[in-house]
């Protein structure tokens, strides 16, 4: 059966659009999905859209779910590439994590820490029950118990109780004016800062996969959560003509400190060393995984044996982005025809002369063997 060419046009690309417009939407007989609903109710998957997609902004990636129907890989490949239309108009100063207006702390390390635990919103200590009462009523509202405040103050780092005893490294970010890994291209061996901007937007589910295979032995690191901190952290600018900072918003983020062990070298004594994630929204376990593999990728230039996959930096950064990982892998439902001709071509070649030097071999061995007889 000879392969031949699938033939369509504009007509049925049109008729694809109008039937996804209809999927999309549903039946008609049920309420449709405002951007409020998603932003108010689907919090968690909004913040996902908003780190993966580069771009805060919750009514946009709101939108973006609601346009890819829930698939929130596609949502943050629409949120990115409306970011590229967007003018860069000014940079903002670096925000100041310690100042954060704190909703949940937690730290693995320290029971009695100043300034106490947080849980805040989580569902680390719930049954992972399905709660069918929410199938027909909403929850009763929460209530904040008497005098605790919706958001705590600044709060001091965990880290930094245990860089007083000088058991912890100095942070390692250095004061070097970052790159920027959406004006420049990424070259090898990227730098902490930009491999942090590369895990930041990069896929939640592959991230956590490497950050597990850290935990299985895949990178030599035994980690503990310094401090898991969510909240609001201003940001501000610097306009050139006013000449000092001033706040324009507040933005909800989730930072990760990660403590792990280090048995020192021919220079540096035995210490932990840091693993760092930073992230929109609330997304513990974005950050918690994004700091694992900041870790494993620092074993380089702590002198220790890179091994595994998460310690490679140019593996993890050229397979973590799941826009580019979705071009590729994508692009490969659409028209190849041209191509597939092509192959085909060589493959019947090759066939053929293969096929004639069987032959071939075949009349050589029948023709020894009436000899030989």
């Amino acid at each position: 059966m000879a392969y031949v060419a699938v033939k369509g046009g504009e007509a049925a690309i049109s008729a694809a659009h109008s039937w996804l417009a209809e999927a999309r939407r549903g039946a008609p007989d049920v309420p449709g999905l405002d951007l409020a609903q998603i932003t108010e109710q689907l919090g968690r998957a909004v913040d996902r859209v908003m780190a993966e997609g580069a771009l805060y902004d919750r009514d946009l990636a709101a939108l973006a779910i609601k346009q890819a129907q829930g698939d929130l890989i596609e949502a943050a490949f629409l949120l990115r590439a409306y970011r590229t239309t967007l003018p860069r108009l000014i940079d903002t100063t670096p925000v100041d994590t310690s100042a954060m207006q704190i909703f949940r702390r937690v730290s693995a390390i320290f029971k009695d820490l100043p300034g106490g635990q947080r849980l805040g919103p989580t569902t680390d200590y719930t049954h992972r029950l399905l709660d069918f009462s929410l199938e027909t009523a909403a929850p009763a509202p929460f209530a904040m118990p008497a005098g605790e405040p919706g958001a705590i103050e600044k709060m001091p780092r965990v880290t930094d109780l245990l860089g007083v005893e000088s058991l912890l490294e100095n942070d390692p970010t250095g004061d070097e004016t970052p790159g920027d890994l959406t004006m420049d291209p990424l070259e090898y061996p990227a730098p902490r800062d930009l491999r942090l901007q590369g895990l930041a937007r990069g896929d939640e589910g592959f991230l956590l996969a490497l950050g597990y295979s850290t935990q299985r032995g895949y990178g030599s690191t035994h980690p503990f959560v310094g401090e898991l901190r969510m909240g609001e952290v201003a940001v501000s600018i610097v306009p050139p003509e006013l000449g000092f900072a001033i706040d324009i918003g507040d933005v909800t983020l989730t930072e990760c400190q990660m403590v792990n062990q280090f048995g020192g070298s021919k220079t540096v004594p035995p210490q932990f060393t840091r693993g760092y994630g930073l992230c929109f929204g609330h997304a513990d376990r974005k950050a918690m995984a994004m700091s694992l593999v900041d870790r494993a990728m620092r074993a380089g230039e702590l002198g220790e044996e890179v091994t595994a996959p998460a310690q490679s930096i140019e593996f993890v950064l050229s397979h973590c982005d799941n826009i580019e990982a979705t071009g590729f892998v994508e692009h490969l439902k659409l028209p190849h025809h041209v191509d597939f001709q092509s192959e085909l071509e060589t493959i019947r070649a090759m066939r053929a002369e293969a096929l004639a030097a069987l032959e071939a071999r075949k009349l050589k061995e029948t023709k020894r063997e009436s000899e030989t007889l």
